[in-house]
């Protein structure tokens, strides 16, 4: 008896193991090859009342990116007929429409998962499947609107659709292969294993699902399974220079041709790529191995991801033990706008100096590259330069923002809020800006951050009053009502932990306003360059291009517009951490 019970333990315990790591052999991650050098893809499914918030948001959303992309089409018809008539017939397919019924349409699954990748640079995206017939159905009413249909073509067992563009020496494919849609952009002379690894009458023979390489990564980094991606540079950089795989090759061969037609060279000396470029890629991605993305909270009120740049342990090692004494870097901003920016130039000069002596001594010699020597020799120049007091002795800016409106005459605008700079020497700071304006020659400050009010004639031109204050490593000045109790409270605020380089935040309602006011600002420029060239019969091409081009930056501000109505407040953080630089950004919905 005791037997038996060991034995259908174990054998229990094999089914439980088993079923846990059982893994789909037909999810679109197991046909992305391990070796990708960029993969985007979705490890786990949205609930229900998430999705349904973000599909109400781009319902609210859809009216103005419709009338966008009519835009774009508008200010393209003249030069570009083709890609102005698809843009409409795209927008003829959204418009009127909910983000639901376009999913009804499409045949997408929003239940499925997604993966986009790279057959090495080909793009390949594939998407599971609710209604198959719906998408075919789609695609066709998609090219018959266009006016122009996907040749039909098959490959073993499967049928595809291929558009071929000869003057780019590309081709895009679309196929339903089982349950997914496939869509994939490869050289039009694509080699036959490549095509049939894209449609998947070939899998890889290790998969990134096979691998956990994504599973991994979110485990480390702490992204949630929604969106999870990477982009490999120690693979993508040497692909895109060595000429040797195929899109490159394509996109290579067209830039030759377009060359060779002005200079008469021959296309195949245009396209001859010296070994030293794969070099020189595989230098650069070894500073800059990987970046990696993923979303760490997504609800109906919030969207925050998270960016990991890996650097290079000399360039981690430069700043992630920093500790930038500018107050409020430590703080969490409380203002509409809100900005605290790590500067510091002494750590700043050593680091770009010695990149740019690397450089120096060891050129880059690809052609496409070379132009990167010039860059580091400006560089060191320039680091040179800041040496100089009282850029050397910068750590930093906050900048606070808790109101501005413009003047409607073209004057200066009304504004209240804070600037502080962080430096190693505010007092000779200040000296400096005593002898350049004779305005505040007399101020005195101390260093304990009591707040001093400007001058009467500073605050006459800026229409309010103003304050500046003076701590031990920092210079600041306050302009508005009440904010001069805030500047003294900023000189107290805490700097930044070790590795902590920007914070910065915003909320809806000023952004909002800010892109009314460059709407404006834009609309008057236009209307301006108008007056200057009234309408007249010879010009009447250029008039046309003038009105399509306004209506199309006035569609941008639209859906811009459109968007900034949802958000609550947007920020980020960037900080070094011990294997590169990691940028968390928030949103916040209404």
């Amino acid at each position: 008896m005791r037997m038996t019970k060991r034995v259908l333990a174990l054998a229990l315990t094999g089914l439980l193991l088993a079923a846990c790591s059982h893994k789909d052999k037909d999810a679109p991650l197991a046909f992305v090859p391990a070796d990708t050098p960029y993969v985007l893809a979705n490890l786990d499914v949205l609930d229900n009342d998430t999705r349904q918030a973000i599909l109400t948001q781009i319902d609210a959303e859809m009216p103005a990116q419709v009338a966008q992309m009519k835009a774009q089409a508008d200010q393209l018809s003249n030069t570009d007929p083709d890609m102005a008539k698809y843009l409409r017939t795209v927008a003829g397919e959204f418009d009127g429409k909910t983000a639901e019924q376009l999913i009804q349409d499409t045949g997408i699954d929003p239940k499925g998962y997604m993966a986009f990748y790279g057959l090495g640079l080909s793009p390949v995206l594939r998407v599971q499947l609710a209604n198959a017939q719906a998408f075919g159905n789609f695609v066709t009413k998609l090219q018959n609107d266009y006016g122009k249909k996907f040749d039909s073509v098959t490959l073993g067992t499967q049928n595809y659709q291929r558009y071929v563009a000869p003057t780019s020496h590309l081709q895009f494919i679309i196929a339903v292969a089982g349950k997914q849609a496939v869509l994939a952009m490869l050289p039009d002379n694509a080699p036959q294993p490549l095509l049939r690894q894209a449609l998947g009458l070939d899998r890889p023979s290790k998969s990134l699902q096979d691998a956990d390489t994504l599973t991994d990564l979110a485990k480390a980094k702490g992204y949630a399974k929604w969106a999870v991606g990477e982009v490999d540079l120690t693979r993508l950089l040497p692909l895109a220079t060595s000429g040797q795989d195929p899109l490159s090759q394509a996109l290579l061969k067209t830039r030759a041709e377009s060359e060779s037609a002005k200079t008469g060279e021959p296309v195949t000396n245009l396209m001859q790529v010296p070994a030293t470029c794969q070099t020189d890629a595989t230098r650069i991605a070894s500073r800059v191995p990987r970046i990696s993305l993923g979303y760490t909270t997504l609800d109906e009120k919030h969207r925050d991801v998270r960016f990991d740049v890996s650097l290079a342990s000399d360039i981690v090692s430069a700043f992630n033990g920093l500790k930038i004494e500018l107050p409020g870097l430590g703080s969490d901003p409380t203002s509409p706008f809100e900005l605290s920016l790590a500067l510091p130039i002494a750590q700043l000069r050593a680091f770009w100096g010695a990149q740019a002596d690397a450089v120096a001594a060891k050129p880059f010699t690809c052609p496409v590259l070379e132009n990167l020597n010039d860059s580091f020799g400006s560089l060191g120049d320039t680091v040179q330069k800041a040496a100089v007091p009282p850029i050397g002795d910068l750590l930093g800016l906050h900048l606070a923002l808790d109101g501005y409106t413009p003047n409607p005459d073209g004057g200066m605008p009304k504004f209240s809020g804070r600037v502080l700079i962080g430096t190693n020497n505010p007092a000779g700071l200040l000296a400096m800006a005593q002898v350049t304006s004779p305005l505040i020659a007399g101020l005195k400050l101390t260093g304990d951050g009591k707040a001093v009010e400007l001058p009467a004639q500073i605050a006459n031109a800026l229409g309010e009053q103003g304050w500046a204050a003076m701590g031990a490593k920092s210079l600041g000045v306050a302009v508005g009502k009440d904010e001069d109790g805030k500047l003294t409270d900023l000189l107290k605020q805490p700097g930044g932990d070790a590795g902590e380089l920007m914070r910065v935040h915003l909320d809806g309602d000023m952004y909002s306003n800010w892109i009314h006011l460059l709407q404006q600002r834009a609309e008057n420029a236009a209307n301006m360059a108008a007056a200057m060239n009234p309408d007249d019969s010879g010009n009447q091409d250029e008039q046309k291009s003038a009105a399509a081009a306004l209506a199309n930056t006035k569609a941008q501000f639209a859906a811009m517009e459109s968007e900034a109505a949802h958000i609550k407040a947007i920020g980020a953080n960037v900080r070094m951490d011990d294997h590169g630089l990691v940028i968390t950004t928030h949103t916040e919905i209404k």
